[in-house]
């Protein structure tokens, strides 16, 4: 209640209030309120007018009656007439009620705006505030209609008493966050923004607070902010205690103010004034440096401001990521922290350095503190605590401390908190996969990780582990006899039963040579553990069994006991008796080789992104992830319980997932190989090989089939598909292509997809495909920094000649990536005619305010539009003899760039898109292909002839072709593979 005179006590509320306090029950505090209230009604419609007194004290005790629970259906009226008294406490006893119980729909509201209105032009200031904190209060869409043009007018107006601009501020503040779409401050704009200017601090600690608000909708409108607030904050971080000795708190100076001026900061780039910069970062240095000073005082409030702010300027210093001084800096102060006594700051410190850990100037100092966060883990009481620790082991580890940091996250798990339990497996799966070199220890960790946390370990995980092994032909045989070794213990978890199904029904083969594996050994181990599982993993050792039968025979007649046993066939559950009939059918009545090709082994899988990255972003929520947020999760299948893959599937069911984004390496293309067959790279694994996103082959070869009509209509855009820049793009003349431009396109000469271009800032990703004369490019753009890349554009051109030779048009791309962040531009591609230059990319976009402009060439060469041909030995040297004429040949004898080895020189040239011709030269050492090259004009055949020496380590090579441009473009080209 508000304080109130001595000669003005209102007896009879204090009488009312002592009441209510002394009754014995519920019903006899009932019967008094009820009493009182027909009092009051009383009054209030009696012939007698009320005095202003008499009104306040009744409305009070409305007011209390309220506050206890009872509803209260009349004196709205009497409390309105309050607000036009010229006596503060009858004012602000109106005020008061009609904030706590007068609603936005009220048909009183129209009154209350003119009172409100006719105090906020009295200039008295006291009256002025209350009808401020009203406004605030109620915060209704009304209430902004009627006075969002006001306000801003007092907050700016030079007469205006400062403690009414405090309270102008922040009711504006509140009527932005309600209806934004009212409060539009258009002219006084600039005069807000000068408040930070103001002498009085209270001004200025509440008008920053609106500023911040209004920066975070309206960045550019209110950039010159930046400035004042640098400068504000210097002269305050520079000043003694002393100095401001009414906004001092224990010491500290105005700790609440510097709080909220790091944050606004924060809503901006680095400055791009030099002064203003190098101002910002004194004063950055300056609170690092007084963090290192010795407290001024023991009270627990002192180091509570002090650590506030430089919490903030670590923020400031992690959002800027342009500092490596500071970054180091803060990493050493926040390390110092990690073994503090007090529970918040170490939570604090290991929550900052999760994000230090993701900048490439600060990792290498967060990784020193390394054995700190190992002990937090396993010491700390608090599990908040314990969580961060693991996230910041998450988050440093690398190629470098990858076991050490797994093997510590295992321990750990064995007695981690349940809450926590499964966030820590996803984790410890991710690192396993993304920095194994060796795919054994791979293996290890995840049956491990299925050992000791079973129940926690999600289907993503252990479908993970069987992709990979089905990848890679190296760790299938440990895989089969590890997987085997772990189903002998007594007590095996399901997941295990599961993960050895799958790799034994695949590739139980491998250890079946040793007596102590052999066949009927392998399912009896299996089939000791089926009646202990639920009805999915049953039906997946179903699937199991018939695979046996394709791989050993000689268990047949044993699974096929199985099968037709009344379990089986009679089983209840309708999915597994329908496998057990049908798996007993298929065994008795197909012949082995029909058998054989149904049971077959299962292929790789199309790589894609982790969908165990999927899960754990899911499960962090977005904006835990500073890589980018994927689209809502994987519809994984049900294995072995749903659909099957062809018909040589042992039970695994593909998963859909929404399009797919960056993990460590942002765009995911590092590991794409060469070849379409070739094995995965060992240097990251985190593809989804269960999602359907992305580039789809056979979807996309749907989509390039040529159109019936005209080509044209493939490359038709659509409303809003124009290549050309957004107005608010930057308007700077495109820089030159890079030096390494030609050494970036040859990379891509005989491949499709992988990383075209990658500074500190930027990755640039393409996935490509071509039919015909057509091809359609994605292009992916990832920002590596966590700072925004604002008004990003982009702009494809053909120069010369070009123009009439191809046909290119893009999509416009996103202007704003955010940081760790990744976009995607499709371009589509049409070859009208033969061509010999490269189409030009230029970028451009604004990082830390400062311009980046950069030009590369697009990998398009006029090999992309091959068509493989196969010839007989008489066709190829037939019409070898007809391309005779001296233009219509090219040849070049050179030295070998790299190793001659046969393999890859084979992928090189299948690469190029050419058919690779077996058995045609007379000398087998030699390589000869044929293709066409389709142009909307015409097309090109051309023939290859590669004779290697090995013994001089070099290569001679022949190109003819109908057009004589063809073939010295594709000499060119070529030379530069081999």
């Amino acid at each position: 209640m508000p304080a109130v005179s001595k000669g003005d006590g209102m007896r009879g509320l204090a009488v009312f209030i002592s009441d209510i306090r002394n009754c014995k029950s519920k019903e006899a505090e009932i019967k008094r309120i009820n009493k009182e209230l027909a009092n009051i009604r009383s009054k209030f419609k009696g012939d007698k007018a009320l005095d202003g007194y008499s009104k306040k004290k009744y409305v009070c005790k409305l007011l209390f009656i309220f506050l206890l629970g009872h509803d209260i259906d009349f004196g709205h009226m009497e409390a309105v007439n309050l607000l036009s008294s010229n006596k503060y406490t009858e004012k602000q006893i109106g005020y008061l009620f009609i904030s706590v119980l007068v609603n936005s729909n009220s048909e009183l509201i129209r009154l209350i705006n003119n009172a409100i209105k006719n105090d906020l032009s009295s200039r008295n200031p006291t009256f002025m505030c209350l009808a401020l904190h009203c406004i605030a209060n109620v915060g209704s869409r009304e209430m902004a209609e009627a006075f969002a043009g006001e306000i801003p007018r007092i907050l700016v107006a030079g007469d205006t008493m400062d403690s009414v601009k405090q309270s102008a501020a922040l009711c504006l503040l509140r009527l932005y966050k309600t209806s934004p779409d009212l409060v539009l401050m258009g002219e006084w704009t600039s005069r807000v923004v000068h408040l930070l200017n103001d002498q009085h601090m209270g001004v200025v600690t509440a008008a920053i607070s609106l500023i911040t608000c209004l920066s975070q909708k309206n960045p550019d409108e209110f950039k010159t902010c930046v400035s004042l607030a640098v400068s504000r904050l210097s002269r305050i971080v520079s000043s003694a205690s002393t100095d401001l000795q009414d906004y001092t708190y224990y010491f500290v100076p105005a700790p609440w103010l510097s709080c909220k001026l790091l944050r606004l900061l924060q809503c901006y780039p680095p400055p791009e004034d030099g002064a203003v910069k190098g101002r910002l970062v004194e004063c950055l240095e300056t609170i690092l440096n007084k963090a290192q000073e010795p407290p001024k005082s023991k009270k627990v409030q002192h180091s509570n401001a002090k650590n506030a702010i430089l919490f903030e300027a670590i923020s400031l210093i992690i959002h800027y990521d342009s500092e490596p001084n500071l970054l180091v800096r803060a990493c050493n102060q926040l390390g110092q922290f990690l073994q503090h006594r007090e529970t918040n700051l170490r939570y604090l410190a290991l929550e900052s350095m999760c994000t230090l850990a993701s900048s490439e100037f600060s990792h290498e100092a967060v990784k020193t503190h390394i054995e700190t966060v190992i002990n937090a883990l396993k010491t700390e009481r608090d599990v908040s605590v314990r969580q961060r620790a693991a996230d910041l082991l998450y988050a440093m580890c690398d190629r470098s401390n990858a076991k050490q940091i797994v093997a510590e996250m295992l321990s750990y798990l064995e007695t981690a908190d349940y809450s926590i339990r499964e966030e820590m497996v996803l984790k410890v799966a991710i690192l396993a996969e993304k920095y194994a070199v060796d795919y054994s220890w791979y293996v290890d960790t995840i049956l491990n990780l299925i050992r000791i946390a079973g129940d926690y370990v999600s289907e993503e995980v252990w479908y993970r582990v069987i992709q990979i092994v089905i990848n890679r032909d190296d760790v299938q045989g440990y895989a089969a006899k590890t997987v085997f070794e772990a189903l002998q213990a007594p007590a095996c978890h399901e997941n295990m039963v599961k993960v050895g199904g799958y790799i034994l029904g695949e590739f139980g083969n491998l250890i079946a040579g040793d007596p102590r594996s052999s066949p009927l050994v392998q399912f009896n181990l299996l089939h000791s553990k089926f009646h202990l599982c639920s009805v999915p993993t049953r039906a997946l050792l179903l699937s199991a069994y018939i695979k046996f039968i394709n791989l050993f025979p000689e268990t047949k007649s044993t699974i096929q006991e199985v099968l037709r046993s009344d379990s089986q066939i009679r089983n209840s559950d309708v999915e597994l008796q329908q496998r057990a009939v049908e798996y007993l059918k298929l065994s008795s009545i197909a012949s082995t080789d029909v058998l054989a090709t149904v049971l077959e082994e299962m292929p790789p899988f199309p790589e894609r992104e982790s969908s165990i990255l999927a899960k754990l972003k899911k499960k962090k929520g977005p904006g835990a992830v500073s890589v980018n947020e994927l689209e809502e999760g994987k519809r994984e299948g049900e294995l072995n319980g749903g659909g099957e893959r062809g018909g040589d599937n042992s039970g695994i069911a593909a998963s859909n997932a929404s399009t797919p984004s960056p993990s460590a390496d942002l765009l995911g293309l590092r590991t794409v190989p060469p070849v379409a067959a070739a094995a995965p790279s060992a240097g990251s694994l985190l593809v989804d090989v269960f999602s359907e996103a992305g580039v789809n082959d056979d979807g996309f070869l749907r989509d390039l089939e040529p159109p019936t009509e005209s080509s044209d209509s493939l490359l038709a855009e659509g409303p809003g598909d124009s290549d050309s820049a957004p107005p608010s793009a930057v308007s700077e003349d495109p820089a030159p292509p890079l030096p390494e431009s030609n050494e970036l396109l040859n990379k891509f000469v005989c491949k499709n997809n992988g990383v075209l271009f990658e500074n500190q800032l930027l990755q640039i990703g393409i996935k490509s495909e071509y039919r015909q004369n057509l091809g359609r490019m994605y292009l992916f753009y990832g920002n590596k920094t966590s700072v925004q890349f604002v008004t990003f554009t982009t702009t494809v051109t053909c120069p010369g000649e070009l123009q009439s030779q191809l046909n290119v048009q893009t999509k416009t791309v996103e202007p704003l990536i955010e940081g760790g962040a990744q976009v995607q531009q499709v371009i589509n591609i049409e070859c009208l005619t033969d061509f010999l230059d490269a189409p030009l990319l230029n970028i451009k976009f604004r990082y830390g305010g400062a311009l980046q402009n950069l030009t590369l060439k697009l990998p398009v060469t006029i090999n992309k539009f091959f068509q493989p041909t196969e010839m007989a030995s008489h066709d190829f040297f037939q019409r070898w003899k007809q391309l005779s004429q001296p233009q219509q040949e090219a040849q070049k004898i050179f030295k070998a760039n790299h190793a001659m080895d046969t393999e890859v020189l084979k992928a090189k040239l299948l690469g190029l898109g050419m058919a690779l011709l077996e058995n045609v030269d007379p000398n087998p050492e030699n390589f000869v292909c044929a293709g066409v090259i389709q142009t909307k004009a015409q097309q090109v055949g051309s023939l290859l002839r590669l004779e290697p020496n090995a013994q001089a380590q070099m290569y001679r090579l022949t190109l003819r072709s109908s057009k004589d441009t063809v073939s010295q473009r594709l000499c060119e080209l070529l030379a530069e593979q081999f």
